[in-house]
């Protein structure tokens, strides 16, 4: 029995969800998939999965044992990708998670220019603001723009960006320009979803940071969405500069109530701690760190 081979169809069983998909992953079929597990299970003397017509779930052993082999296949990958690039091109595929804004605007250029450098790396980037737990193996490396970091990963800055509000002079030209937070509640906002404050605006008063939940009349989880929005003239908006900066040059936005700044968002490269970095990832945050520095990120239009 090889128990290495047993344990990965496991890892796959729990990752994919059935037997029948990772038959048809690997090229075998559910027979030998179940032979393979029934092969573990009697070689550990416990269940590892509880089977159902419709789906597995883990049994409490399961769940541990689950954890420690993935651990385990994790390093057996990373340690063979280590060792096979010793004195060797730096290659592979690399699977980003990115903020939809910041991705959009800037990533692309900066993995075309790593790629120049590395050809032989293959960049997957997958583009939404929800945070993703790099420990499901889903992901090598995930961009953040926040304020607050998790435990447990790696975390690189490679960029600031101001947290700004926005109006159209239309709209200023209507219904006024607030010049204190308290006005906000006079005023439709427009409300950037899935973010670290949830429904609250954050603002700084003094040494303070308060918060403040306003009446929204449209809201997304996009930037480029709410700037839109809100160059129609259906309200102010409170979104990261790299969102807004491409509408304030042409005149379209006005940042207001600069008073109640709240201190610049960073951005990270973040990754889970491994005993062996692949080449594929630790050449890609150093380049991303150093690109944009170079960039000063972006002409001073990030920070």
């Amino acid at each position: 029995m090889d128990k290495l081979n047993n344990m990965r169809v496991f890892c796959r069983i729990v990752e994919l969800g059935t037997f029948a998909a990772v038959a048809r992953e690997m090229n075998l079929s559910a027979m030998m998939i179940s032979k393979y597990i029934a092969q573990l299970e009697e070689s550990l003397g416990v269940a590892l999965l509880n089977r159902t017509t419709r789906q597995n779930s883990l049994t409490e052993a399961g769940e541990i044992y689950f954890h420690r082999s993935k651990q385990l296949m994790d390093d057996f990958s990373e340690l063979d990708e280590y060792t096979s690039q010793m004195g060797r091109q730096v290659k592979g595929s690399l699977k980003i998670s990115v903020p939809i804004d910041f991705g959009g605007l800037y990533m692309v250029t900066a993995i075309d220019a790593y790629q120049q450098k590395y050809p032989d790396v293959k960049v997957m980037m997958t583009l939404h603001n929800n945070r993703v737990n790099l420990s499901k193996g889903s992901f090598d490396l995930s961009i953040l723009v926040t304020d607050s970091l998790e435990l447990g990963v790696v975390a690189r800055k490679i960029a600031e960006t101001r947290l700004c509000i926005y109006a159209s002079p239309d709209y200023l030209a209507k219904y006024g320009k607030p010049e204190n937070i308290e006005q906000l509640a006079n005023h439709r906002c427009l409300h950037y979803m899935d973010t670290p404050h949830h429904d609250y605006w954050l603002f700084s008063v003094g040494t303070k940071d308060i918060k403040i939940k306003p009446e929204w009349h449209f809201s997304s989880n996009n930037g480029r969405a709410l700037c839109q929005a809100a160059v129609l003239g259906m309200g102010i908006t409170q979104v990261p500069e790299i969102s807004a900066v491409n509408h304030v040059e042409k005149g379209e936005l006005i940042e207001i109530l600069r008073d109640f700044q709240i201190p610049p968002l960073s951005i990270y490269a973040t990754y889970l701690q491994r005993r062996f970095l692949p080449a594929k990832l630790t050449t890609f945050v150093d380049f991303m760190v150093k690109y944009f520095s170079d960039l000063r990120y972006s002409e001073d239009r990030l920070s």
